[in-house]
């Protein structure tokens, strides 16, 4: 057989198992959109006549082979499964699922994806257990599974994942012990597990995990010695509400009244934990192959093996000629959210680990040249700077679907950083930012200082000359702000019961107390604009002030335009319109309104309400929603603090000191 007719035979069986490959991916892919998109309402595009690679279809990218590589459908409003089809992808890298209402179960079949780097099912309302076959995914870096309803134990096997840098399980109804196997995942760098029915000690292995920077295992019923390492992770491990964990070093840990043996296996590990019957422990390194080979295939490959022995530089010819056909996306499309995978490859060749921030491209960096000229090293505010594609990646490109809301100069987004952490992103216009770099980074200075149980925490900023915009990330606080818990109708889940209104009080009075004193490197500050639409609420009804110290990132003419809504709501204290300046006593003013809210139940406070609580009946005061429900005598003091607040004269007004000592003989507290 001359050269030729043996090049022609290999183009003409490339050729066809290219087509059979390309039809195998599509029929792959109208099964998983079949079980994604039951209704057909958001996956239209992806076609039955279609080609995958061609751009057409949303949300899909491929690679130079032209294989489907990515799926990127985060945020799409998906009300669907996920299909066991998808394993039919064998080339997929990437694949982000989240912020959905995907229901259902993880399928096995999903270990298929050998070369899937990154998992993204977080943010669904999938249940069920975690499939064990996970372990077999030798190149996943990411796994985001975090806020769902999975159930069961977290599969040992996940300790054969030997790239994994990032495991996300938190807010599930998992259980069971923390899987030693942890310990041998040397690139491990964050692990979160909070919020799940977890019991055990925690695995002295997964302690000395040499590049672990973030361990939350906050609410689990967690008990026994911490391990002494964790203390080297400083703020970076979280382990409040689990009362029977004991430990020395910790400061808000009791020592443990025994000592662990070591002789004894810790929870977790291969000696107290049965394996699961689907998994054949005995594989190489865990990694069972399947038998299901078919041999039809193997045939053909080794033909292909032999022809392309004897023609290596005609295949390579060939070869080359191809890739430079293959059309391929390229670039970030910001309306679907397309990554091409090109792209995501080079973004692992920059980062040793997924989560080290990129070049800071495209900004505008008040930190450039150490002109900072404010009196602080740059490393104070280095470890709170993200990068452009960072924020954009955890708000899918700015979408709608994730926009919490808009004002005059800023807009907010919700968001899902890498780590799996939810954030809230406050998207401020430049020209809505003082123009002095000095002044500017001196108000982010601030607002990296404070930190409170009832302040919400700064996690980083970005500015972006492209965009002519500056983001601030904050933590993401679940149950929404204040003022959507007054004027309920009937009782539909959102009224709150009493104690937690005093629990409210309480915790608002701290925060701005802790804003108002000189405590550590944080200097004396005042609120401005504190409002019911300001004070967030997490998931145990604790009170957070948010935009505290924003005024000190802003021009004089956008904080006195945010003020309008407060004056109309009640909020400004009188003396303003007279002085034109704030107070510490212009914030007491203003939490005397909000406790009056809280009392009664009312979005606007009128000054019927206040006559109605001077008048001194309660009755007529305290929400109707509580139906009596309410302790006398801590509703006379939260009464009392109310008016003492609001007071017209801001020198007969109290401190917040001195608030606090009143509150304290609320018995609820």
């Amino acid at each position: 057989m001359s050269l030729l007719s043996l090049l022609s035979f290999l183009f003409t069986t490339l050729v066809y198992l290219q087509t059979v490959c390309g039809n195998a991916e599509l029929k792959s892919l109208l099964e998983v959109k079949a079980a994604l998109d039951p209704v057909n309402r958001f996956l239209s595009s992806w076609a039955e006549d279609g080609d995958p690679c061609s751009g057409t279809f949303e949300g899909v990218a491929c690679n130079e082979h032209g294989r489907v590589a990515n799926i990127s459908l985060q945020g799409k409003g998906l009300y669907g499964s996920v299909s066991a089809a998808i394993s039919g992808l064998k080339s997929l890298t990437g694949l982000y699922l989240h912020y959905n209402s995907l229901y259902g179960e993880i399928p096995r079949e999903i270990s298929h994806l050998t070369e899937l780097s990154d998992l993204y099912l977080n943010v669904n309302n999938l249940s069920g257990s975690i499939p064990v076959e996970i372990g077999n995914m030798d190149n996943l870096q990411v796994l985001q599974l975090c806020y769902n309803q999975l159930s069961g134990n977290i599969p040992t096997q996940l300790g054969f994942l030997k790239k994994l840098s990032v495991l996300a399980l938190q807010c599930n109804r998992l259980t069971g012990a923390i899987p030693a196997s942890l310990g041998d995942l040397s690139m491990l760098m964050r692990v979160d597990l909070s919020f799940n029915r977890l019991f055990g000690s925690i695995p002295g292995k997964l302690a000395d995990v040499p590049q672990l920077e973030v361990l939350d295992v906050r609410n689990n019923t967690l008990s026994g010695n911490v391990p002494p390492a964790l203390k080297r992770l400083n703020d970076g491990f979280q382990f409040g509400n689990n009362s029977e964990l004991c430990g020395v070093g910790f400061s808000t840990l009791r020592a443990c009244a025994y000592v662990a043996n070591p002789n004894r296996p810790e929870p977790g590990s291969a000696g107290d934990i049965p394996q699961s019957a689907n998994i054949n422990m005995n594989c190489r390194k865990g990694h069972c192959q399947s038998t299901s080979k078919t041999p039809a295939i193997a045939v053909v490959i080794g033909v292909i093996a032999v022809v392309v022995g004897g023609t290596a530089t005609g295949l390579f010819a060939f070869s080359w000629y191809r890739r430079r056909k293959q059309r391929i996306s390229s670039a970030f499309d910001v309306s679907d959210s397309r990554i091409s995978t090109d792209q995501a490859k080079d973004f692992y060749r920059k980062s040793a680990s997924p989560l080290i921030s990129l070049e800071y491209s495209n900004g505008w960096d008040p930190l450039a040249d150490g002109r900072s000229g404010v009196g602080f090293p740059h490393e104070v505010l280095q470890e709170y700077r993200f990068n452009l594609e960072e924020v954009e990646s955890a708000t899918q490109y700015f979408s709608e679907v994730n926009l919490l809301g808009k004002s005059n100069f800023a807009a907010t987004y919700r968001g899902i950083l890498r780590d799996g952490s939810a954030v809230a992103v406050k998207s401020i216009n430049k020209t809505s930012c003082k123009s002095e770099d000095a002044e500017f980074l001196k108000g982010l200075k601030i607002l990296t200082s404070l930190r409170h149980d009832n302040i919400v925490g700064l996690r980083g900023f970005c500015c972006s000359r492209g965009r002519g915009e500056c983001f601030l990330i904050y933590d993401f606080v679940v149950n929404g702000n204040l003022s959507q818990y007054f004027d309920v109708k009937g009782d539909n889940g959102r009224v709150l019961d009493w104690s937690t209104r005093v629990s409210i009080v309480n915790g608002i009075a701290k925060g701005i107390e802790y804003l108002h004193s000189n405590k550590t490197s944080k200097p004396a500050l005042v609120h401005q604009n504190i409002s019911a639409e300001k004070i967030l609420i997490d998931q145990y009804f604790n009170p957070l002030l948010s935009d505290s110290g924003l005024h000190k990132l802003l021009v004089d003419d956008v904080v006195f335009s945010t003020l309008k809504a407060s004056a109309a709501m009640g909020y400004l204290a009188p003396e303003y319109t007279t002085t034109g300046r704030f107070t510490e006593k212009s914030d007491v003013y203003a939490f005397g309104v909000i406790v009056l809210q809280i009392l009664s139940g009312k979005r606007r406070i009128t000054h019927l309400t206040r006559v109605t609580a001077e008048s001194g009946k309660l009755e007529d005061l305290i929400d109707g929603n509580l139906h009596g429900k309410f302790s006398n005598s801590e509703a006379v003091k939260l009464r009392k603090v109310a008016l003492v607040c609001t007071n017209d004269a801001p020198d007969r007004r109290p401190t917040m000191g001195m608030v606090i000592e009143e509150l304290s003989k609320c018995s609820s507290l």
